[in-house]
């Protein structure tokens, strides 16, 4: 397994999902994205929800946790959700991990499909899925879903998964960017959702960043192909410009939670704008 900064790197895939392919992929027309990800009949594309849990230095962190285990028919139908393969509790035993054992959950956002896994039902009571952990999330994208929600994303700051850890005494809120641990490093970015934070680990050899929704897949790497669901999408344009040239330049290694083949790639920047290149597992980091 890789390593970085005294921790081991593993992947925790927690599920499957589909969301509309216009909607991923912006003004971008399907006959150029479909190259990339192709469309079902309700012109969904498959997606990952893809984690990263880091163990070592005394701590078991995992950053994200997918959808969860709450979600009932209609909305499984919806999302074309798809845990047969994947799900985030196996994934985790699979390292011998077990929820009891994570010491910090890092989100990078609340939206249903990077957060819902932070809480579960149990003994018909709603609670946090990891007992012993602190969750770390930025005190404005906190503020920002809870407070009052606005009409365009509110129904991706789901109930059940944000009460229970209001509730839970488990939550600790960042200021801004920042070193969170020996290594990891937040970088907070507004144009998705304000407060979003990417999550750098790094050491003197090497660096990975979990982007999480500045760029969920290797075909969102050019600059114009940002999401509909983007609040400001001039915003997410120049972030991943500014971003994506300093990780070309220091040849950091960039990991992608949405897509549903390529785990992390390199960052090339070319007359044309960044290029997402060498697209692998992240055991080949």
């Amino acid at each position: 397994m890789p390593q970085i900064a005294g921790y081991e790197l593993y992947t925790i895939e927690s599920g499957r999902f589909g969301l509309d392919g216009g909607a991923m992929f912006g003004i971008i027309p399907k006959p150029m994205w479909e190259k990339y990800l192709q469309a079902d009949a309700r012109n969904r594309i498959p997606m990952n929800m893809r984690c990263l849990l880091l163990v070592g230095n005394n701590r078991v962190i995992l950053i994200d946790n997918g959808l969860g285990d709450k979600f009932n028919a209609k909305f499984s139908d919806i999302y074309a959700v798809d845990t047969e393969m994947f799900n985030l509790r196996r994934s985790l035993k699979n390292h011998d991990i077990q929820p009891e054992d994570v010491t910090d959950v890092i989100l990078s956002h609340l939206h249903f499909d990077h957060a819902g896994g932070s809480t579960t039902r149990k003994d018909g009571k709603l609670v946090t899925t990891f007992p012993n952990a602190v969750y770390h999330v930025q005190a404005t994208h906190w503020d920002w879903a809870t407070q009052k929600p606005n009409i365009r994303e509110r129904n991706s700051f789901l109930h059940e998964n944000l009460a229970p850890l209001a509730d839970s005494g488990q939550l600790q809120f960042q200021p801004g960017s920042g070193t969170l641990f020996e290594g990891i490093e937040t970088l907070v970015i507004h144009g998705h959702t304000p407060g979003q934070q990417m999550i750098k680990v790094s050491d003197q050899s090497q660096t990975l960043v979990f982007t999480a929704d500045l760029i969920p897949t290797v075909a969102h790497v050019p600059s114009i192909w940002v999401m509909g669901y983007d609040l400001e999408p001039l915003v997410t344009i120049a972030e991943k410009d500014l971003f994506l040239k300093q990780a070309a330049e220091q040849n950091w290694k960039i990991m992608y939670d949405h897509d549903p083949l390529s785990e992390i790639s390199d960052i090339v920047w070319t007359e044309r704008g960044p290029i997402g290149i060498h697209p692998r597992p992240l055991y080949d980091l």
